[in-house]
């Protein structure tokens, strides 16, 4: 894999040597004048990761200089998604480093993507479709299964594959989502490095703005954002819950229901509660409104989340406080903050 190519695709195993092949160490990259386009660009990552997506340049051969700044971009973005060592972060940036590959890898040539898949030591098969002479896929059911069990749509069930041999035989595109999904892995699980602290320190002047996105982006769903809801007064499974999909966790699926059936319940619409899994990895905007507009009650019958006791049954039940202690359900949660907070307000009222 020439070094163009090395430098769109970073987290492979061969761009990591080629880095270390150059000779730039830490050290250099933090402190050379030379480095400070890659460490900047590095800084734009993060912050792109947390705001869109991460765009992808396409140097040609003949741009040495911006190769080398992608591919040098990606060890500082690393270094400081370390240095702030926040999980939303963490999984913010490992996504958005694997939706941008999967946009590229959908373009690109099957034997480049069996390539790629042998990095991650993914053996896949190519066959042609007669019919339509579309390039398949074949790959060994226990390789499928690692790659698909994060994502949660039915069609990536192995029950709904049809298997020979013990191989599952996909589309070009699907097994680049495959694919997104092992990149994914690779780059969170990673995370953090071990960041000595002169090397923190160094790091601190690009740490200020890429901080001050992630407070704006953790408090997305806070005071404000929707009409007709008190945010801060949800519940702690709740907040658990909506942290999660903000990073782009898929919820199992009982969760799923109780934030979902939750937040209709205090006043959201389909079309907010829609919004809020925009960035789950596995999203499809027409099932997830299907199922939403179901649980709104577009079938005749509208959902109440689950109680407490049901919660925690579920597993669902995350670091309760004082007053879940003496609630017996999430919208009771809601009401009693709610009424409590009215009350300390009547109380100032009365002071002034």
């Amino acid at each position: 894999m020439d070094s163009r190519y090395l430098a769109l695709y970073p987290f492979v195993s061969e761009a990591s040597e080629y880095v270390g092949g150059l000779g730039f160490s830490p050290e250099k990259l933090l402190f050379s004048r030379a480095l400070d386009s890659a460490r900047q660009r590095g800084k734009e990552r993060v912050i792109q990761s947390l705001t869109g997506e991460i765009e992808k340049p396409s140097p040609s051969g003949s741009e040495e200089g911006k190769i080398l700044t992608e591919l040098l971009s990606y060890p500082f973005a690393r270094i400081l998604v370390s240095c702030i060592d926040d999980q939303f972060l963490t999984r913010k940036y490992a996504l958005a480093e694997a939706k941008a590959a999967y946009r590229l890898l959908k373009t690109q040539q099957p034997e480049f993507l069996q390539e790629l898949g042998l990095d991650f030591q993914i053996n896949a098969e190519t066959y042609e479709n007669m019919e339509s002479h579309d390039i398949l896929f074949d790959l060994h059911f226990t390789d499928y299964i690692k790659l698909a069990t994060t994502l949660k749509d039915l069609n990536w069930k192995l029950v709904n594959r049809k298997m020979k041999a013990g191989h599952v035989r996909i589309s070009k595109e699907e097994f680049a989502r495959l694919l997104q999904e092992a990149i994914r892995s690779r780059i969170q699980n990673a995370l953090p490095l071990s960041v000595p602290e002169e090397i923190s320190e160094a790091c601190t002047p690009y740490l200020a703005e890429i901080n001050e996105t992630l407070e704006e982006k953790k408090s997305d769903f806070g005071v404000g954002e929707f009409q007709k809801v008190e945010s801060e007064l949800f519940p702690p499974c709740i907040v658990q819950a909506i942290a999660n999909v903000r990073a782009g966790v898929n919820l199992a699926h009982s969760m799923r229901f109780a934030m979902t059936s939750f937040l209709l319940n205090i006043g959201m619409t389909v079309d907010e509660v829609v919004a809020m899994f925009n960035v789950s990895p596995d999203f499809d905007e027409e099932k997830t409104r299907y199922q939403i507009q179901h649980i709104a009650g577009s079938s005749g019958t509208t959902y109440k989340p689950p109680s407490c006791n049901t919660m925690r049954t579920y597993g669902n039940c995350y670091n309760p406080d004082e007053i879940c202690k003496n609630t017996k359900h999430p919208l009771g949660y809601y009401s009693r903050r709610m009424w409590l907070k009215n009350k300390m307000e009547k109380e100032k009222e009365k002071k002034a």
